[in-house]
């Protein structure tokens, strides 16, 4: 029997790019009927469907939003491998000390191979060579948890061995998992995520770390430019993309625990959501005095947002209100917009009960933290202040981040 207070999908829509095809998209534009278009799974009220889904403008926007999802799914194995080949060439330019010492090197028969540290480099690991912390940024500073944050991010970018490599022995802090979680729509792992322990806070924090999108993942890219929605009851509409990613159920369900049948016995699946959950109860009630952060940069700032937003909905089970009252901040850079208004509203009197700090970071013109857009078109909206740093690095706090109409304008 199905618990009443599960938080279940009431009305979605989804968009199936992989179905779509270039009549259906023309039928698209040409008819206001959307319901019959294959690539669309649509489940809501007569008044949705006229305001949110049938007018043309918001048939453009879907039709836009399909063909860039369908073109990074058709380019998605030469994109990969393009990154392979980029990445492996940015490391051993960077070996030697850049482009003109690399031919000069390549001349003498003297071309530098990478260290094993090197070796396997991300293109943001590469673009920002930083490694150690700030110190003159202290744990008792305000700034703190922001500035670990902005380094965590960056070196969620790249592999296990390298983020344990500084966490352990540059930052004197203690590593403790990564996992690679499981996507049930997407039908493969596609949700990264670090935890690592502060032990120079007093008291103790944990972190938690979500991977963005990565530059060569046309799936993480796809995902960014999906309007694809499910709306809760008493939440709002959230995007579904990043629902997916977390861990919902292909019911369209976030059932308070799993079934065991809901597992693959031969190779059990780990959902971002409850895997994370889980160890982070393990973890606090080691540890009765830590709290712990959510932090991620464009697509994991999306899901540190989401993962609060489910957590808050199972907040009605005693074990899940402690997790949200042990959490002390969520700290996003270059976020997407996750929800509409109302959502925005449930985060904001969640994070508000439960004492939580929510800081969004936007750098410049960022095209991630203005996707989906906010217009008369769609209803996507960012929640809260942000701190919103331009192009000389200067920044300074908005209570809304500036809007990137459809048009092209900013306000």
């Amino acid at each position: 029997m199905e618990d009443p207070k599960e938080p279940v999908c009431q009305s979605y829509f989804f968009l199936k790019p992989e179905e779509a095809s270039f009549l259906e998209l023309l039928y698209l534009l040409c008819s206001s009927d959307v319901g019959k278009r294959r690539f669309i799974e649509i489940e809501c009220s007569e008044e949705d469907v006229h305001n949110k889904v049938t007018e043309f403008r918001r048939r453009w926007v879907i039709f836009i939003s399909v063909v860039l999802q369908w073109s990074l799914l058709f380019f998605r194995d030469p994109l990969a491998r393009t990154g392979d080949v980029f990445d492996k060439w940015l490391n051993i330019i960077s070996a030697n000390g850049g482009l003109l010492m690399f031919f000069i090197n390549r001349l003498k028969g003297k071309v530098v191979k990478p260290d094993s540290f090197t070796s396997e480099l991300s293109v943001v690991g590469n673009v920002d060579w930083r490694i150690e912390l700030d110190d003159n940024i202290k744990p008792k500073d305000t700034r703190y948890k922001g500035a670990l944050s902005m380094m965590v991010v960056k070196w969620s970018y790249e592999n296990e061995d390298l983020f344990k490599t500084v966490v352990n022995d540059h930052w004197k802090m203690k590593f403790l998992r990564f996992y690679n979680c499981w996507n049930d729509y997407l039908g493969r792992d596609s949700t990264q995520a670090f935890l690592f322990q502060d032990t120079t806070s007093d008291p103790n924090l944990i972190v938690v770390a979500f991977r963005g999108t990565e530059p060569f993942d046309a799936d993480e890219w796809s995902t960014d430019f999906d309007i694809s929605w499910c709306e809760f009851s008493g939440v709002g509409k959230a995007h579904s993309g990043f629902m997916k990613a977390l861990g919902m159920q292909p019911n369209y369900t976030w059932p308070l625990e799993l079934k065991t049948e809901q597992v693959n016995v031969d190779q059990p699946h780990r959902f971002a959501y409850y895997t994370i959950r889980k160890k982070l109860i393990d973890l606090l009630q080691e540890n009765k005095s830590a709290k712990f952060i959510l932090t991620g940069h464009s697509l994991g700032g999306a899901l540190a947002v989401m993962f609060v937003a489910v957590l808050a909905m199972h907040g009605y089970e005693r074990e899940y209100e402690l997790l949200m009252e042990r959490l002390e901040g969520v700290y996003t850079f270059g976020q997407p917009r996750v929800g509409d208004a109302k959502f925005g509203g449930y985060m904001k009197e969640k994070l508000q009960k439960y004492g939580v700090r929510y800081m969004r970071y936007v750098y410049s013109n960022d095209l991630v933290a203005r996707i989906p857009y906010d217009d008369n078109t769609l209803f996507f909206k960012h929640f809260g202040p942000s701190l919103y740093f331009n192009s000389c690095y200067k920044g300074k706090a908005e209570p809304e981040v500036l809007v990137l109409h459809a048009t092209g304008k900013l306000r």
